[in-house]
């Protein structure tokens, strides 16, 4: 293994990427939605209720939003504050996948997977573009270990913990959650053929913290949904809360119905992969194929030295989730736990029997990785997003000197391998965190026009807009929900504010509104790119503006 001076070093520095981005400004759509919605329930005092702007929310669970709140609460309504939470949570997951891989190999394998998963490219984006799944991976992995940890030692307290875990994941975002805890655990049960672990009076006492954790969420959707069937969620009336977190949930998101269809590609999965573990991709496509191709030439016969539960766990959740008709990239932030030790395990693997050519051929792959890196980070200080001037680059080619001393540095592969790899993150993410996702936010109209009225001292209860479509950036940082209302309703209205695209400008025209002052805003909807907007040359072109306008 690599020092512990090193291994440190590399794991603050990547905590130190992460600190950077908790300042970033909240993404629209869903990092700024959800957030709205947990400043709603510390703003009413309503905790057990679920909106999504003015409609009720029947979707993902509580618990993501609840954290959220306490975190309002013991801060104030912050961007950092909503982030906290998801920081801790991934804490949290680095420190179970650091304890599951300790327990299914050994400590050298549990401390490199920790820092594989902290680098894993789309773990340090869920810390920036907070959603519900740095919560769910989180407890997810604690509930796999500690279930784990009871099937190898029978301790109550570990079945105690998972069970813990299990309830705040599927409170968290629903049955997913038992899916991701339960086909890795049913993996390696059957292969390690303990079967006595799950027939044990021990597992009635967990079932009962299992219940009793999701319990203030079941109660929650009893109260909003179960006890009102005269309310119409998605064109139906008689929903019942806890039905559909137990039942319907999944399905929907499976099927496509309730939440729209966005991908029938059956390889969507695959190819996304490619970039969200980045930089460990062709290290844990290596891994995986190794391992699985040794479980079949075995005939997946008992050998003490091996464990099914990642390679199970990874290939039935791949299967699982690719036949879902509706698909995001973050929906694989579950299984890079499960990765990062197979590819641990790996590596280390390797370094023990000594293959040397093995190694030095996965170095050359991962210089390869470490070059588009390079070329990445280059493109967006020197091209996409150009600082003002070259004392603002020094920062960038002290990074790029660092990483060029380990190339150079002579040490063993496996040391080279997981220093540059791990550097590769830092450099890639402390650009991304501090330079490209500040410009970059600079195109979201919503949080610009916020600070627009902070900056002009605009009342925010006197701002309206005429359609239905989200600002979910702008109620945030107003702290204030910009209310809607009929043009013909803003007509009766003095001394108003009306936020405003391009189009309903001409809206407004056209039914007798007019306004005597006007601030503007640039407009993109930056969780889509695309090479016209990172092209400075055409980037005008794609770019539209929102407006704030005074009506007397």
């Amino acid at each position: 293994m690599i020092s512990n001076l090193r291994y440190w070093s590399l794991l603050i520095l990547i905590l130190l990427a992460y600190l950077a981005g908790m300042f970033v400004t909240l993404f629209e759509n869903d990092s700024a939605q959800f957030a709205v919605m947990a400043m709603r329930m510390v703003q009413e005092n309503d905790l057990l209720s679920l909106f999504k702007g003015p409609e009720e929310y029947l979707d993902k669970p509580h618990m993501h939003y609840w954290l959220a709140a306490i975190c309002y609460k013991l801060f104030g309504i912050h961007d950092w504050a909503y982030r906290v939470p998801a920081i801790l949570a991934s804490l949290l997951g680095a420190l179970s996948t650091y304890g599951l891989g300790k327990l299914l190999y050994n400590k050298n394998v549990g401390k490199l997977s920790a820092l594989i998963f902290l680098t894993a490219q789309t773990i340090v984006l869920s810390n920036i573009d907070v959603r519900t799944d740095a919560v769910l991976t989180g407890f997810t992995v604690f509930a796999i270990w500690q279930l784990a940890r009871y099937i190898e030692t029978g301790k109550l307290v570990s079945l105690l913990l998972g069970a813990l875990g299990a309830g705040i994941a599927f409170s968290t975002k629903g049955q997913i959650a038992l899916l991701v805890i339960g086909l890795p655990l049913f993996c390696h049960v059957a292969y390690t053929g303990k079967w006595k672990a799950l027939f044990n009076w021990k597992v009635i006492i967990a079932l009962g913290v299992f219940v009793l954790t999701i319990s203030p969420m079941l109660y929650a959707y009893y109260l909003q949904f179960d006890l009102h069937p005269e309310k119409v969620i998605r064109g139906r009336a008689n929903r019942s809360g806890i039905l559909f977190i137990f039942w319907e949930q999944s399905f929907e998101r499976l099927s496509g119905e309730g939440v729209g269809k966005n991908s029938s590609d059956y390889f969507f999965f695959f190819h996304t992969f490619l970039w969200v573990f980045l930089p460990w991709t062709i290290i844990g496509i290596i891994a995986y194929y190794t391992q699985l191709r040794s479980f079949i030439k075995m005939h997946f016969r008992r050998n003490s030295k091996q464990e099914l539960l990642t390679v199970g766990g990874i290939g039935l959740l791949f299967i699982i989730i690719s036949f879902a008709q509706f698909k995001l990239p973050h929906y694989l932030n579950i299984l890079i736990p499960l990765f990062a030790i197979l590819t641990a395990a790996y590596l280390v693997s390797l370094k023990k029997r000594g293959k040397t050519k093995a190694l030095n051929l996965l170095l050359a792959g991962q210089y390869v990785v470490l070059g588009l890196v390079f070329t990445g980070t280059a493109l967006i200080c020197f091209y996409v997003f150009e600082w003002n001037t070259w004392l603002e680059y020094l920062p960038l080619f002290l990074g790029y000197a660092i990483v060029a001393f380990f190339i150079v540095k002579k040490e063993a592969p496996f040391i080279r391998i997981v220093t540059i790899t791990a550097l590769a993150s830092v450099l890639l993410n402390a650009v991304l965190n501090l330079h490209f996702y500040p410009e970059l936010l600079n195109y979201q109209g919503g949080s610009s026009m916020a600070a627009i009225i902070e900056d002009k001292d605009i009342p925010v209860d006197r701002i309206y807009k005429i359609s239905e479509r989200h600002s979910w950036a702008l109620d945030f940082y107003n702290q204030y929900p910009v209310r809607i209302a009929t043009p013909n309703e803003l007509r009766d209205l003095n001394n108003i504010w009306i936020y405003a695209t391009e189009e309903e400008l001409k809206l407004l025209s056209m039914a007798g509104i007019f306004w005597d002052q006007e601030y503007k805003a640039n407009q993109f909807r930056i969780t889509r790119l695309q090479g016209k907007f990172l092209n400075p040359t055409t980037r005008p072109s794609v770019i539209n503006n929102v407006y704030l306008l005074h009506k007397q």
